[in-house]
């Protein structure tokens, strides 16, 4: 089974509460916009762990991470060693 891109990491809540960012995901709606724009996973991969440290800085992200992991899984995608961190 070949990957597949890593996914974003929106998980589909987009409400830009918290002074400009998603409640869902942490990410502006510049970054939303930044993601689409990435084409090497490997790029995709550092956006996902910046995201992390973003959300880490910020609070009130917790449940972002089994969302994605699920998101990943469904399309068969490697989640990166930094959600799976947070998993577990």
């Amino acid at each position: 089974m070949p990957k597949s891109k890593t996914p974003s990491p929106c998980i589909d809540v987009c409400k830009f509460k918290r002074e400009g960012r998603c409640i869902g995901c942490s990410m502006t709606k510049a970054q939303k916009s930044l993601f689409k724009q990435l084409k090497k996973d490997k790029h995709r991969e550092a956006f996902v762990e910046m995201l992390i440290g973003q959300q880490s800085r910020m609070g009130k992200y917790r449940h972002w991470a089994a969302r994605y992991m699920r998101k990943c899984l469904k399309k068969k995608a490697k989640p990166s060693e930094a959600v799976r961190r947070m998993i577990s």
